[in-house]
């Protein structure tokens, strides 16, 4: 991958249905266009601060594997286990399975018999009823068509992501021109309405403003995928930190001239709680044909995203296996396409199995929490290898260090200690399920032990 390629995989992982569907949300906590533009771009800067931080990790080690290999370097081979456990199990394949429906949802909106809503087949399966509906065969369908361009080869697999970027990029930019030039607005018509209806929050603003910003912030996530895919990114040392930088900025970018867009539509009342709020705004600025247009939109843009994110993943268990920490099949590299075919499809009948459960939601929510300890622990591993390893050589070095892996570090931790006391439940259950990966490293380390040296 040269540094458009990469650059690319930047923005189509993080780009997919959440632009189109979660600024209603954040209105409902903050019901002020200006608010709601300023969480955006704080959510933009504290992302800039992770691709910061991230882009020397990934220009230190320039290998296959991305967190894994920056949390078993510093802290050691068991914290990178058990960040790898909860990725392939839940984290990645679960969020594969959840974009692969969400395609599939917005698919039935061109073809119902193929929505999540059809339902083709009722039982009880061990006492506990089952449903299995044609979306989720659709689904699996995608996922199992993904992993096979991604089979033919990285190149295969990132001219296939860049086309659905870019008709990605193609259709934002149809949005925002458009909207701003042509659309019938309804919304703020001069700056002194862009803080309207933000005093009604009072003293109650900044828990308002943090809530939005664990919204925002989900959205931004999956620009992290470059450092996964390092090994096949040519002069990793230069364009592992140009990509992050100018992936994540124009993530921000997007995001930002969108919902002013968004804002310049639709009143702030209008907008609180809607999920679909790229449709409703779109509908209210060019009339009920803009509607199909929208849904397209969004759909190609969900498959771009599960396209990037079903090349990004095996390169993380195949860095686990080549450890012994996890199946030795997924260290197999086909020798004619170049890739790590036998964690591709690991990770696919896992993702299709978990698609098929209609449990895959479940599974999610109860480990992404666990994603911003990874994340801080994986901030805090810029400070712990600087003084661990000094004399690594470090390509690129973090701008403003150590304030802006400190900065990611707490935030990662706020989001963490509101997530807790939101769902205390769910966030037990997830770390019941993450320390269920100690006996299964213990077994690994036992079994790579007694294995013969290679």
């Amino acid at each position: 991958m040269n540094l458009l390629d990469a650059t690319f995989l930047v923005i189509g992982s993080v780009v997919g249905s959440g632009i189109f569907m979660t600024s209603g949300i954040i209105a409902g906590y903050l019901p002020s266009p200006g608010l709601l533009l300023i969480v955006w771009a704080v959510g933009g800067l504290f992302t800039l601060c992770g691709a910061l931080s991230f882009a020397e990790l990934g220009a230190m080690f320039p290998r296959a594997g991305g967190q894994y290999i920056y949390i078993r370097e510093a802290y050691g081979p068991w914290a990178g286990f058990l960040f790898g456990w909860g990725f392939f199990w839940f984290i990645m394949c679960g969020g594969i399975a959840t974009l692969a429906v969400g395609f599939a949802e917005f698919a039935g909106y061109f073809l119902p018999s193929l929505s999540t809503q059809a339902v083709i087949l009722k039982l009880t399966l061990f006492g506990l009823p089952y449903t299995l509906s044609a979306g989720q065969l659709l689904a699996a369908g995608a996922i199992i068509f993904l992993t096979a361009v991604n089979y033919l080869g990285v190149k295969t697999g990132v001219v296939v992501q860049n086309i659905f970027t870019f008709l990605r990029l193609g259709s934002v930019a149809a949005i925002v021109v458009f909207g701003l030039a042509l659309g019938k607005r309804a919304g703020i018509t001069n700056f002194g309405q862009l803080f309207s209806g933000g005093e009604a929050l009072g003293p109650n603003v900044f828990s308002a403003f943090g809530l939005a910003l664990i919204a925002v912030l989900w959205t931004y996530d999956g620009w992290y995928a470059v450092n996964c895919t390092a090994e096949e990114i040519k002069r990793p040392e230069r364009n592992i930190p140009l990509s992050l930088l100018l992936g994540t900025l124009s993530v921000t970018l997007i995001y930002l001239v969108v919902n002013v867009v968004y804002v310049l539509a639709l009143p702030v009342e209008k907008m609180k709680g809607v999920v679909r709020i790229g449709e409703l705004a779109s509908t209210q600025l060019f009339g009920p044909v803009a509607t199909s247009a929208i849904a397209a939109a969004i759909m190609i843009s969900v498959f771009g995203c599960l396209s990037a994110t079903i090349l990004y993943g095996p390169r993380v268990y195949m860095a686990m296996a080549d450890d012994r920490a996890f199946f030795r099949s997924m260290t197999y590299i086909h020798p004619r396409y170049r890739v790590p075919s036998k964690a591709l499809i690991g990770q696919a009948v896992w993702s299709c199995l978990l698609c098929l459960s209609g449990k895959y939601q479940a599974l999610y929510e109860y480990v992404v929490f666990a994603l911003v300890i990874f994340f801080a622990a994986t901030g805090f591993s810029v400070i712990v290898l600087r003084r661990k390893k000094p004399d690594l050589a470090r390509p690129y070095k973090v701008w403003g260090y150590p304030f802006i892996p400190v900065l990611f570090v707490l935030i990662n931790l706020a989001i963490f200690g509101n997530t807790i006391a939101a769902q205390p439940l769910k966030s037990l259950i997830g770390l019941a399920i993450l320390l269920i990966g100690i006996p299964a490293y213990l077994h690994w380390q036992k079994k790579g032990a007694a294995a013969p040296k290679e």
